[in-house]
């Protein structure tokens, strides 16, 4: 069974950083592309970042494109995503989720879902 944690959520200002990371268990992390999601209170679930194995191709969504950065390290099983410049739109519960595929935005591509840490951008 795979199991996703995600950690590193909190509260920040606006303009500050945070860097969540998504620790995999039950099989290894460099079997499967790693995607990070967010749901803000009263919206869909939107595709944030996503980074396939291998090759390790990324996608952003454009909102985030230039101020987050995905990376993974399969030697720990760990995917990260490094947030930069935080808006108070980015505030959200942040989700991994794992799947065989390539690097991709639909969450339909992803079998697998970490519980969510929560990212809040206030003043």
């Amino acid at each position: 069974q795979v199991q996703l944690v995600e950690s590193g959520g909190g509260l920040v200002q606006p303009g500050g950083s945070l860097r969540l990371s998504c620790e995999v268990s039950g099989f290894s992390s460099s079997f499967y592309t790693i995607g990070w999601f967010r749901q803000a209170p009263g919206k869909e679930r939107e595709g944030v970042s996503s980074i396939s194995n291998g090759r390790g191709n990324t996608v952003y969504q454009d909102s985030v494109m230039g101020r987050f950065i995905i990376s993974r390290d399969d030697a720990v099983d760990t995917v990260y995503l490094q947030m930069n410049d935080l808006k108070p739109e980015d505030t959200a519960v942040y989700y991994c989720a794992a799947g065989v595929t390539v690097a991709t935005l639909r969450d339909d591509r992803y079998d697998f879902w970490g519980q969510g840490t929560q990212v809040t951008v206030s003043s």
